[in-house]
């Protein structure tokens, strides 16, 4: 009979089909299209539509309504609906004959095909099997047909397909728990690709949400779905470098050179001592006693310094900044790769260039005893450091030494008759330091404490102030305070630095606080960020009018661009206007912005891998000044570390309070590091 006429008596036993579940249910009461029911051998008390219903057995009519399917005249249990289960052989033999008489059959019908029809269990156990996913019959209007045969055949093939996918999902979720390295080239397509979704969440893109099947396997995994939990996960796994960085991940960084871009760079290594176009402006200066001062593991070296004298005696001091231009034109392969990655990168573990390293460390690099293409700009000092005139051109530099900090450091101090100069030059910069300082520059140098990586691991390195640094320092601020007034005196558009003036606490306040880590702080809290635009402004904390960085064109790009602009603009050439140069600037600015934001996240990386592996847990300290006052965190100066990190302050300290400084606790996978402080 149609669904909408069906009627229902108490005590009835029905079938109910409820959000995908079958259940057994005795009829309660009938209240229009609405029957109480009493569902499952709890009896639980529901109210469900008549259409959600199948007629399994009407309660005789001498017998009082149950309450319970477990009650007379049903008497069903667990038990006896098993008991009474269709059986496979007698299920196939109802199959064939239903296939050959292919008529709809009442369900009563049914079971006297493979049993007793008028038993009530036997009805309800058929009824339940005919609801599962079975392939050979369909259950449609309280009524049973056979499928046809190529219908079972396909539904069996589904259910094998469905079966196997059970099965590959628990072996993945069974990899995902056991935490052990893994080949990937093992796994099934769409494992592969849950692992490299896996690798986007770990690199911090969440943008392509987790599948429910791999949620699951996750949590299973007892694997949180967050980046860190993931990247844990992924090391366990073999699948993630233990130190590899997830700003990194999917950048022109990891990518590195291409084979033609590095193929590239090799022809113009090999073209590097020919004569190149511009060359014959270039003027000869090798005769000049050249040096260059870097760290000792610097590879790339892209500024040396001389000194001559005139005929009178007096100094002018010669700044070289090497010339990549001269072998990278403008717009070629690897001028818009070098433009892609906007600087290079100084690592822990290692530089990642802005150019390939065969050019970088090779040809463009002013190398001791080669002669190399450079900038060179002369500079002569007034005796109190302003600048008495200057020049720009185009030359050629052989570097006599290549000076780590140290050894220029012992030449400052021993001034040997024969290495006079760097001394001299040393002298040079002390007054120009000073010009800077008397009209407001300031001096914020301390120790600097950095974690390099070595073969032995992680290694605390702190830069100390010397006098090399601070020569080598002064003249490049020099250098950039020259070709900055050149740009503004020609109306030449440079990337100009600037910096808002800031004010600054009483110089009483000042006094009032230690000398050096605290009273830079209270310095630096007040100052802006630098700013970059196409016009010159003047620069707050280095005491200058204008100001442009320029002497790094191998590690910066915007250092090229200026090389570039006083290059075409000496030789008569075209030159990119303030809306030109803006336009580029702002194309640089992302990857600028990304390479700042790796550079960061591997000293805290390397940070954290370095706190892991002391021994020591804890540090004399001195409060800086507070972060977030309302959750406790402050900002402490680790004196022997030569380190600035953010804690959490007890008590009420002021600046310059001691602290004893504890690790609290520290996990490199899940960039985690924490600290607490006390008096």
């Amino acid at each position: 009979m149609p669904p909408a006429s069906r009627r229902f008596t108490a005590g009835d036993l029905v079938g109910l089909q409820d959000e995908s579940r079958c259940l057994l249910a005795v009829v309660a009461a009938e209240k229009g299209t609405r029957i109480d029911l009493r569902v499952g051998f709890e009896a639980k008390a529901v109210q469900r539509g008549v259409r959600q219903l199948d007629l399994l057995a009407s309660l005789p009519g001498d017998q009082p309504p149950p309450s319970r399917l477990s009650q007379p005249p049903w008497g069903l249990s667990q038990e006896r609906l098993q008991q009474a289960s269709p059986k496979p052989k007698e299920l196939a033999a109802a199959w064939l004959l239903l296939l050959a008489d292919p008529v709809p059959m009442a369900l009563e019908d049914f079971v006297d095909l493979i049993g007793d029809g008028g038993d009530p269990i036997q009805r309800a156990a058929c009824w339940l099997w005919l609801q599962s996913p079975q392939t050979l019959f369909r259950w449609r209007q309280q009524q049973v047909e056979a499928r046809p045969l190529v219908d079972v055949r396909r539904l069996r093939r589904d259910a094998r397909r469905q079966q196997l996918a059970e099965q590959r999902r628990r072996r993945w979720q069974d990899v995902l728990r056991q935490r052990q390295p893994i080949d990937p080239q093992q796994l099934e397509p769409d494992q592969r690709q849950q692992l490299a979704l896996l690798r986007e969440w770990a690199g911090g893109d969440t943008s392509r949400p987790l599948p429910d099947d791999l949620q699951r396997s996750l949590q299973a995994a007892h694997c949180p779905m967050e980046g860190s939990p993931i990247r844990h996960l992924l090391v366990d796994l073999g699948q993630w470098e233990r130190h590899h960085l997830p700003s990194l991940e999917n950048t022109t960084w990891q990518a590195g050179f291409s084979e033609e871009l590095e193929g590239e760079a090799r022809r113009l290594a090999e073209l590097a001592t020919a004569e190149l176009p511009g060359d014959e402006r270039r003027r000869d200066l090798t005769g000049l006693h050249t040096v260059t001062i870097d760290d000792e593991d610097t590879r790339d070296i892209d500024d040396g310094l001389s000194l001559e004298h005139g005929a009178d005696g007096t100094p002018r001091l010669w700044i070289h900044i090497a010339d990549p231009g001269r072998l990278v034109a403008a717009d070629s392969p690897l001028d818009a790769e070098a433009r892609r990655r906007g600087s290079s990168l100084y690592l822990a573990r290692g530089p990642l260039p802005m150019f390939p390293q065969v050019l970088s460390t090779g040809p463009m690099s002013l190398r001791m005893g080669q002669r190399s293409a450079a900038l060179s700009l002369w500079v002569d000092l007034t005796g109190d450091g302003a600048v008495a005139g200057y020049g720009l051109e185009p030359s050629w530099v052989q570097p006599a030494y290549r000076l780590s900090y140290d050894d220029a450091d012992e030449l400052i101090e021993l001034a040997p008759p024969q290495e006079r100069s760097i001394e001299e030059m040393h002298g040079l910069m002390e007054q120009r330091r000073r010009w800077r300082l008397a009209r407001g520059a300031l001096n914020l140098d301390q120790p600097e404490g950095r974690i390099r990586c070595d073969d032995q691991g992680a290694q605390l390195e702190i830069t100390e102030p010397s006098p090399s640094r601070t020569m080598v320092a002064e003249a490049m601020i020099l250098a950039g305070a020259v070709i900055a007034h050149l740009g503004q005196d020609q109306s030449l558009a440079l990337p100009y630095r600037s910096q808002l003036a800031a004010e600054l606490p009483p110089e009483g306040e000042l006094q009032g606080l230690p000398a050096g880590p605290v009273r830079h702080a209270a310095i630096k809290r007040c100052l802006s960020r630098g700013l970059l635009g196409t016009s010159p402004a003047p620069h707050f904390s280095l005491g200058l009018p204008c100001y442009v960085q320029a002497t790094s064109p191998i590690r910066r790009y915007n250092d090229l661009l200026v090389q570039r602009q006083l290059l075409a603009h000496q030789q008569g050439q075209p030159v990119l206007d303030e809306a030109e140069l803006g336009a580029l600037l702002a194309e640089l600015e992302g990857a600028i912005r990304q390479g700042l934001q790796i550079a960061r996240e591997d000293q805290r990386h390397w940070q954290q891998v370095w706190f892991e592996a002391q021994d020591q847990h804890q540090w004399p300290g001195l409060f800086l000044r507070w972060l977030r006052p309302q959750d406790r965190l402050g900002l402490v100066h680790l004196p022997d570390l030569a380190m600035d990190l953010a804690a959490e302050c007890h008590g009420d300290p002021g600046p310059g309070e001691a602290l004893l400084v504890r690790l609290q606790q520290v996990d490199s996978l899940r960039d985690l590091l924490r600290f607490t402080a006390a008096p």
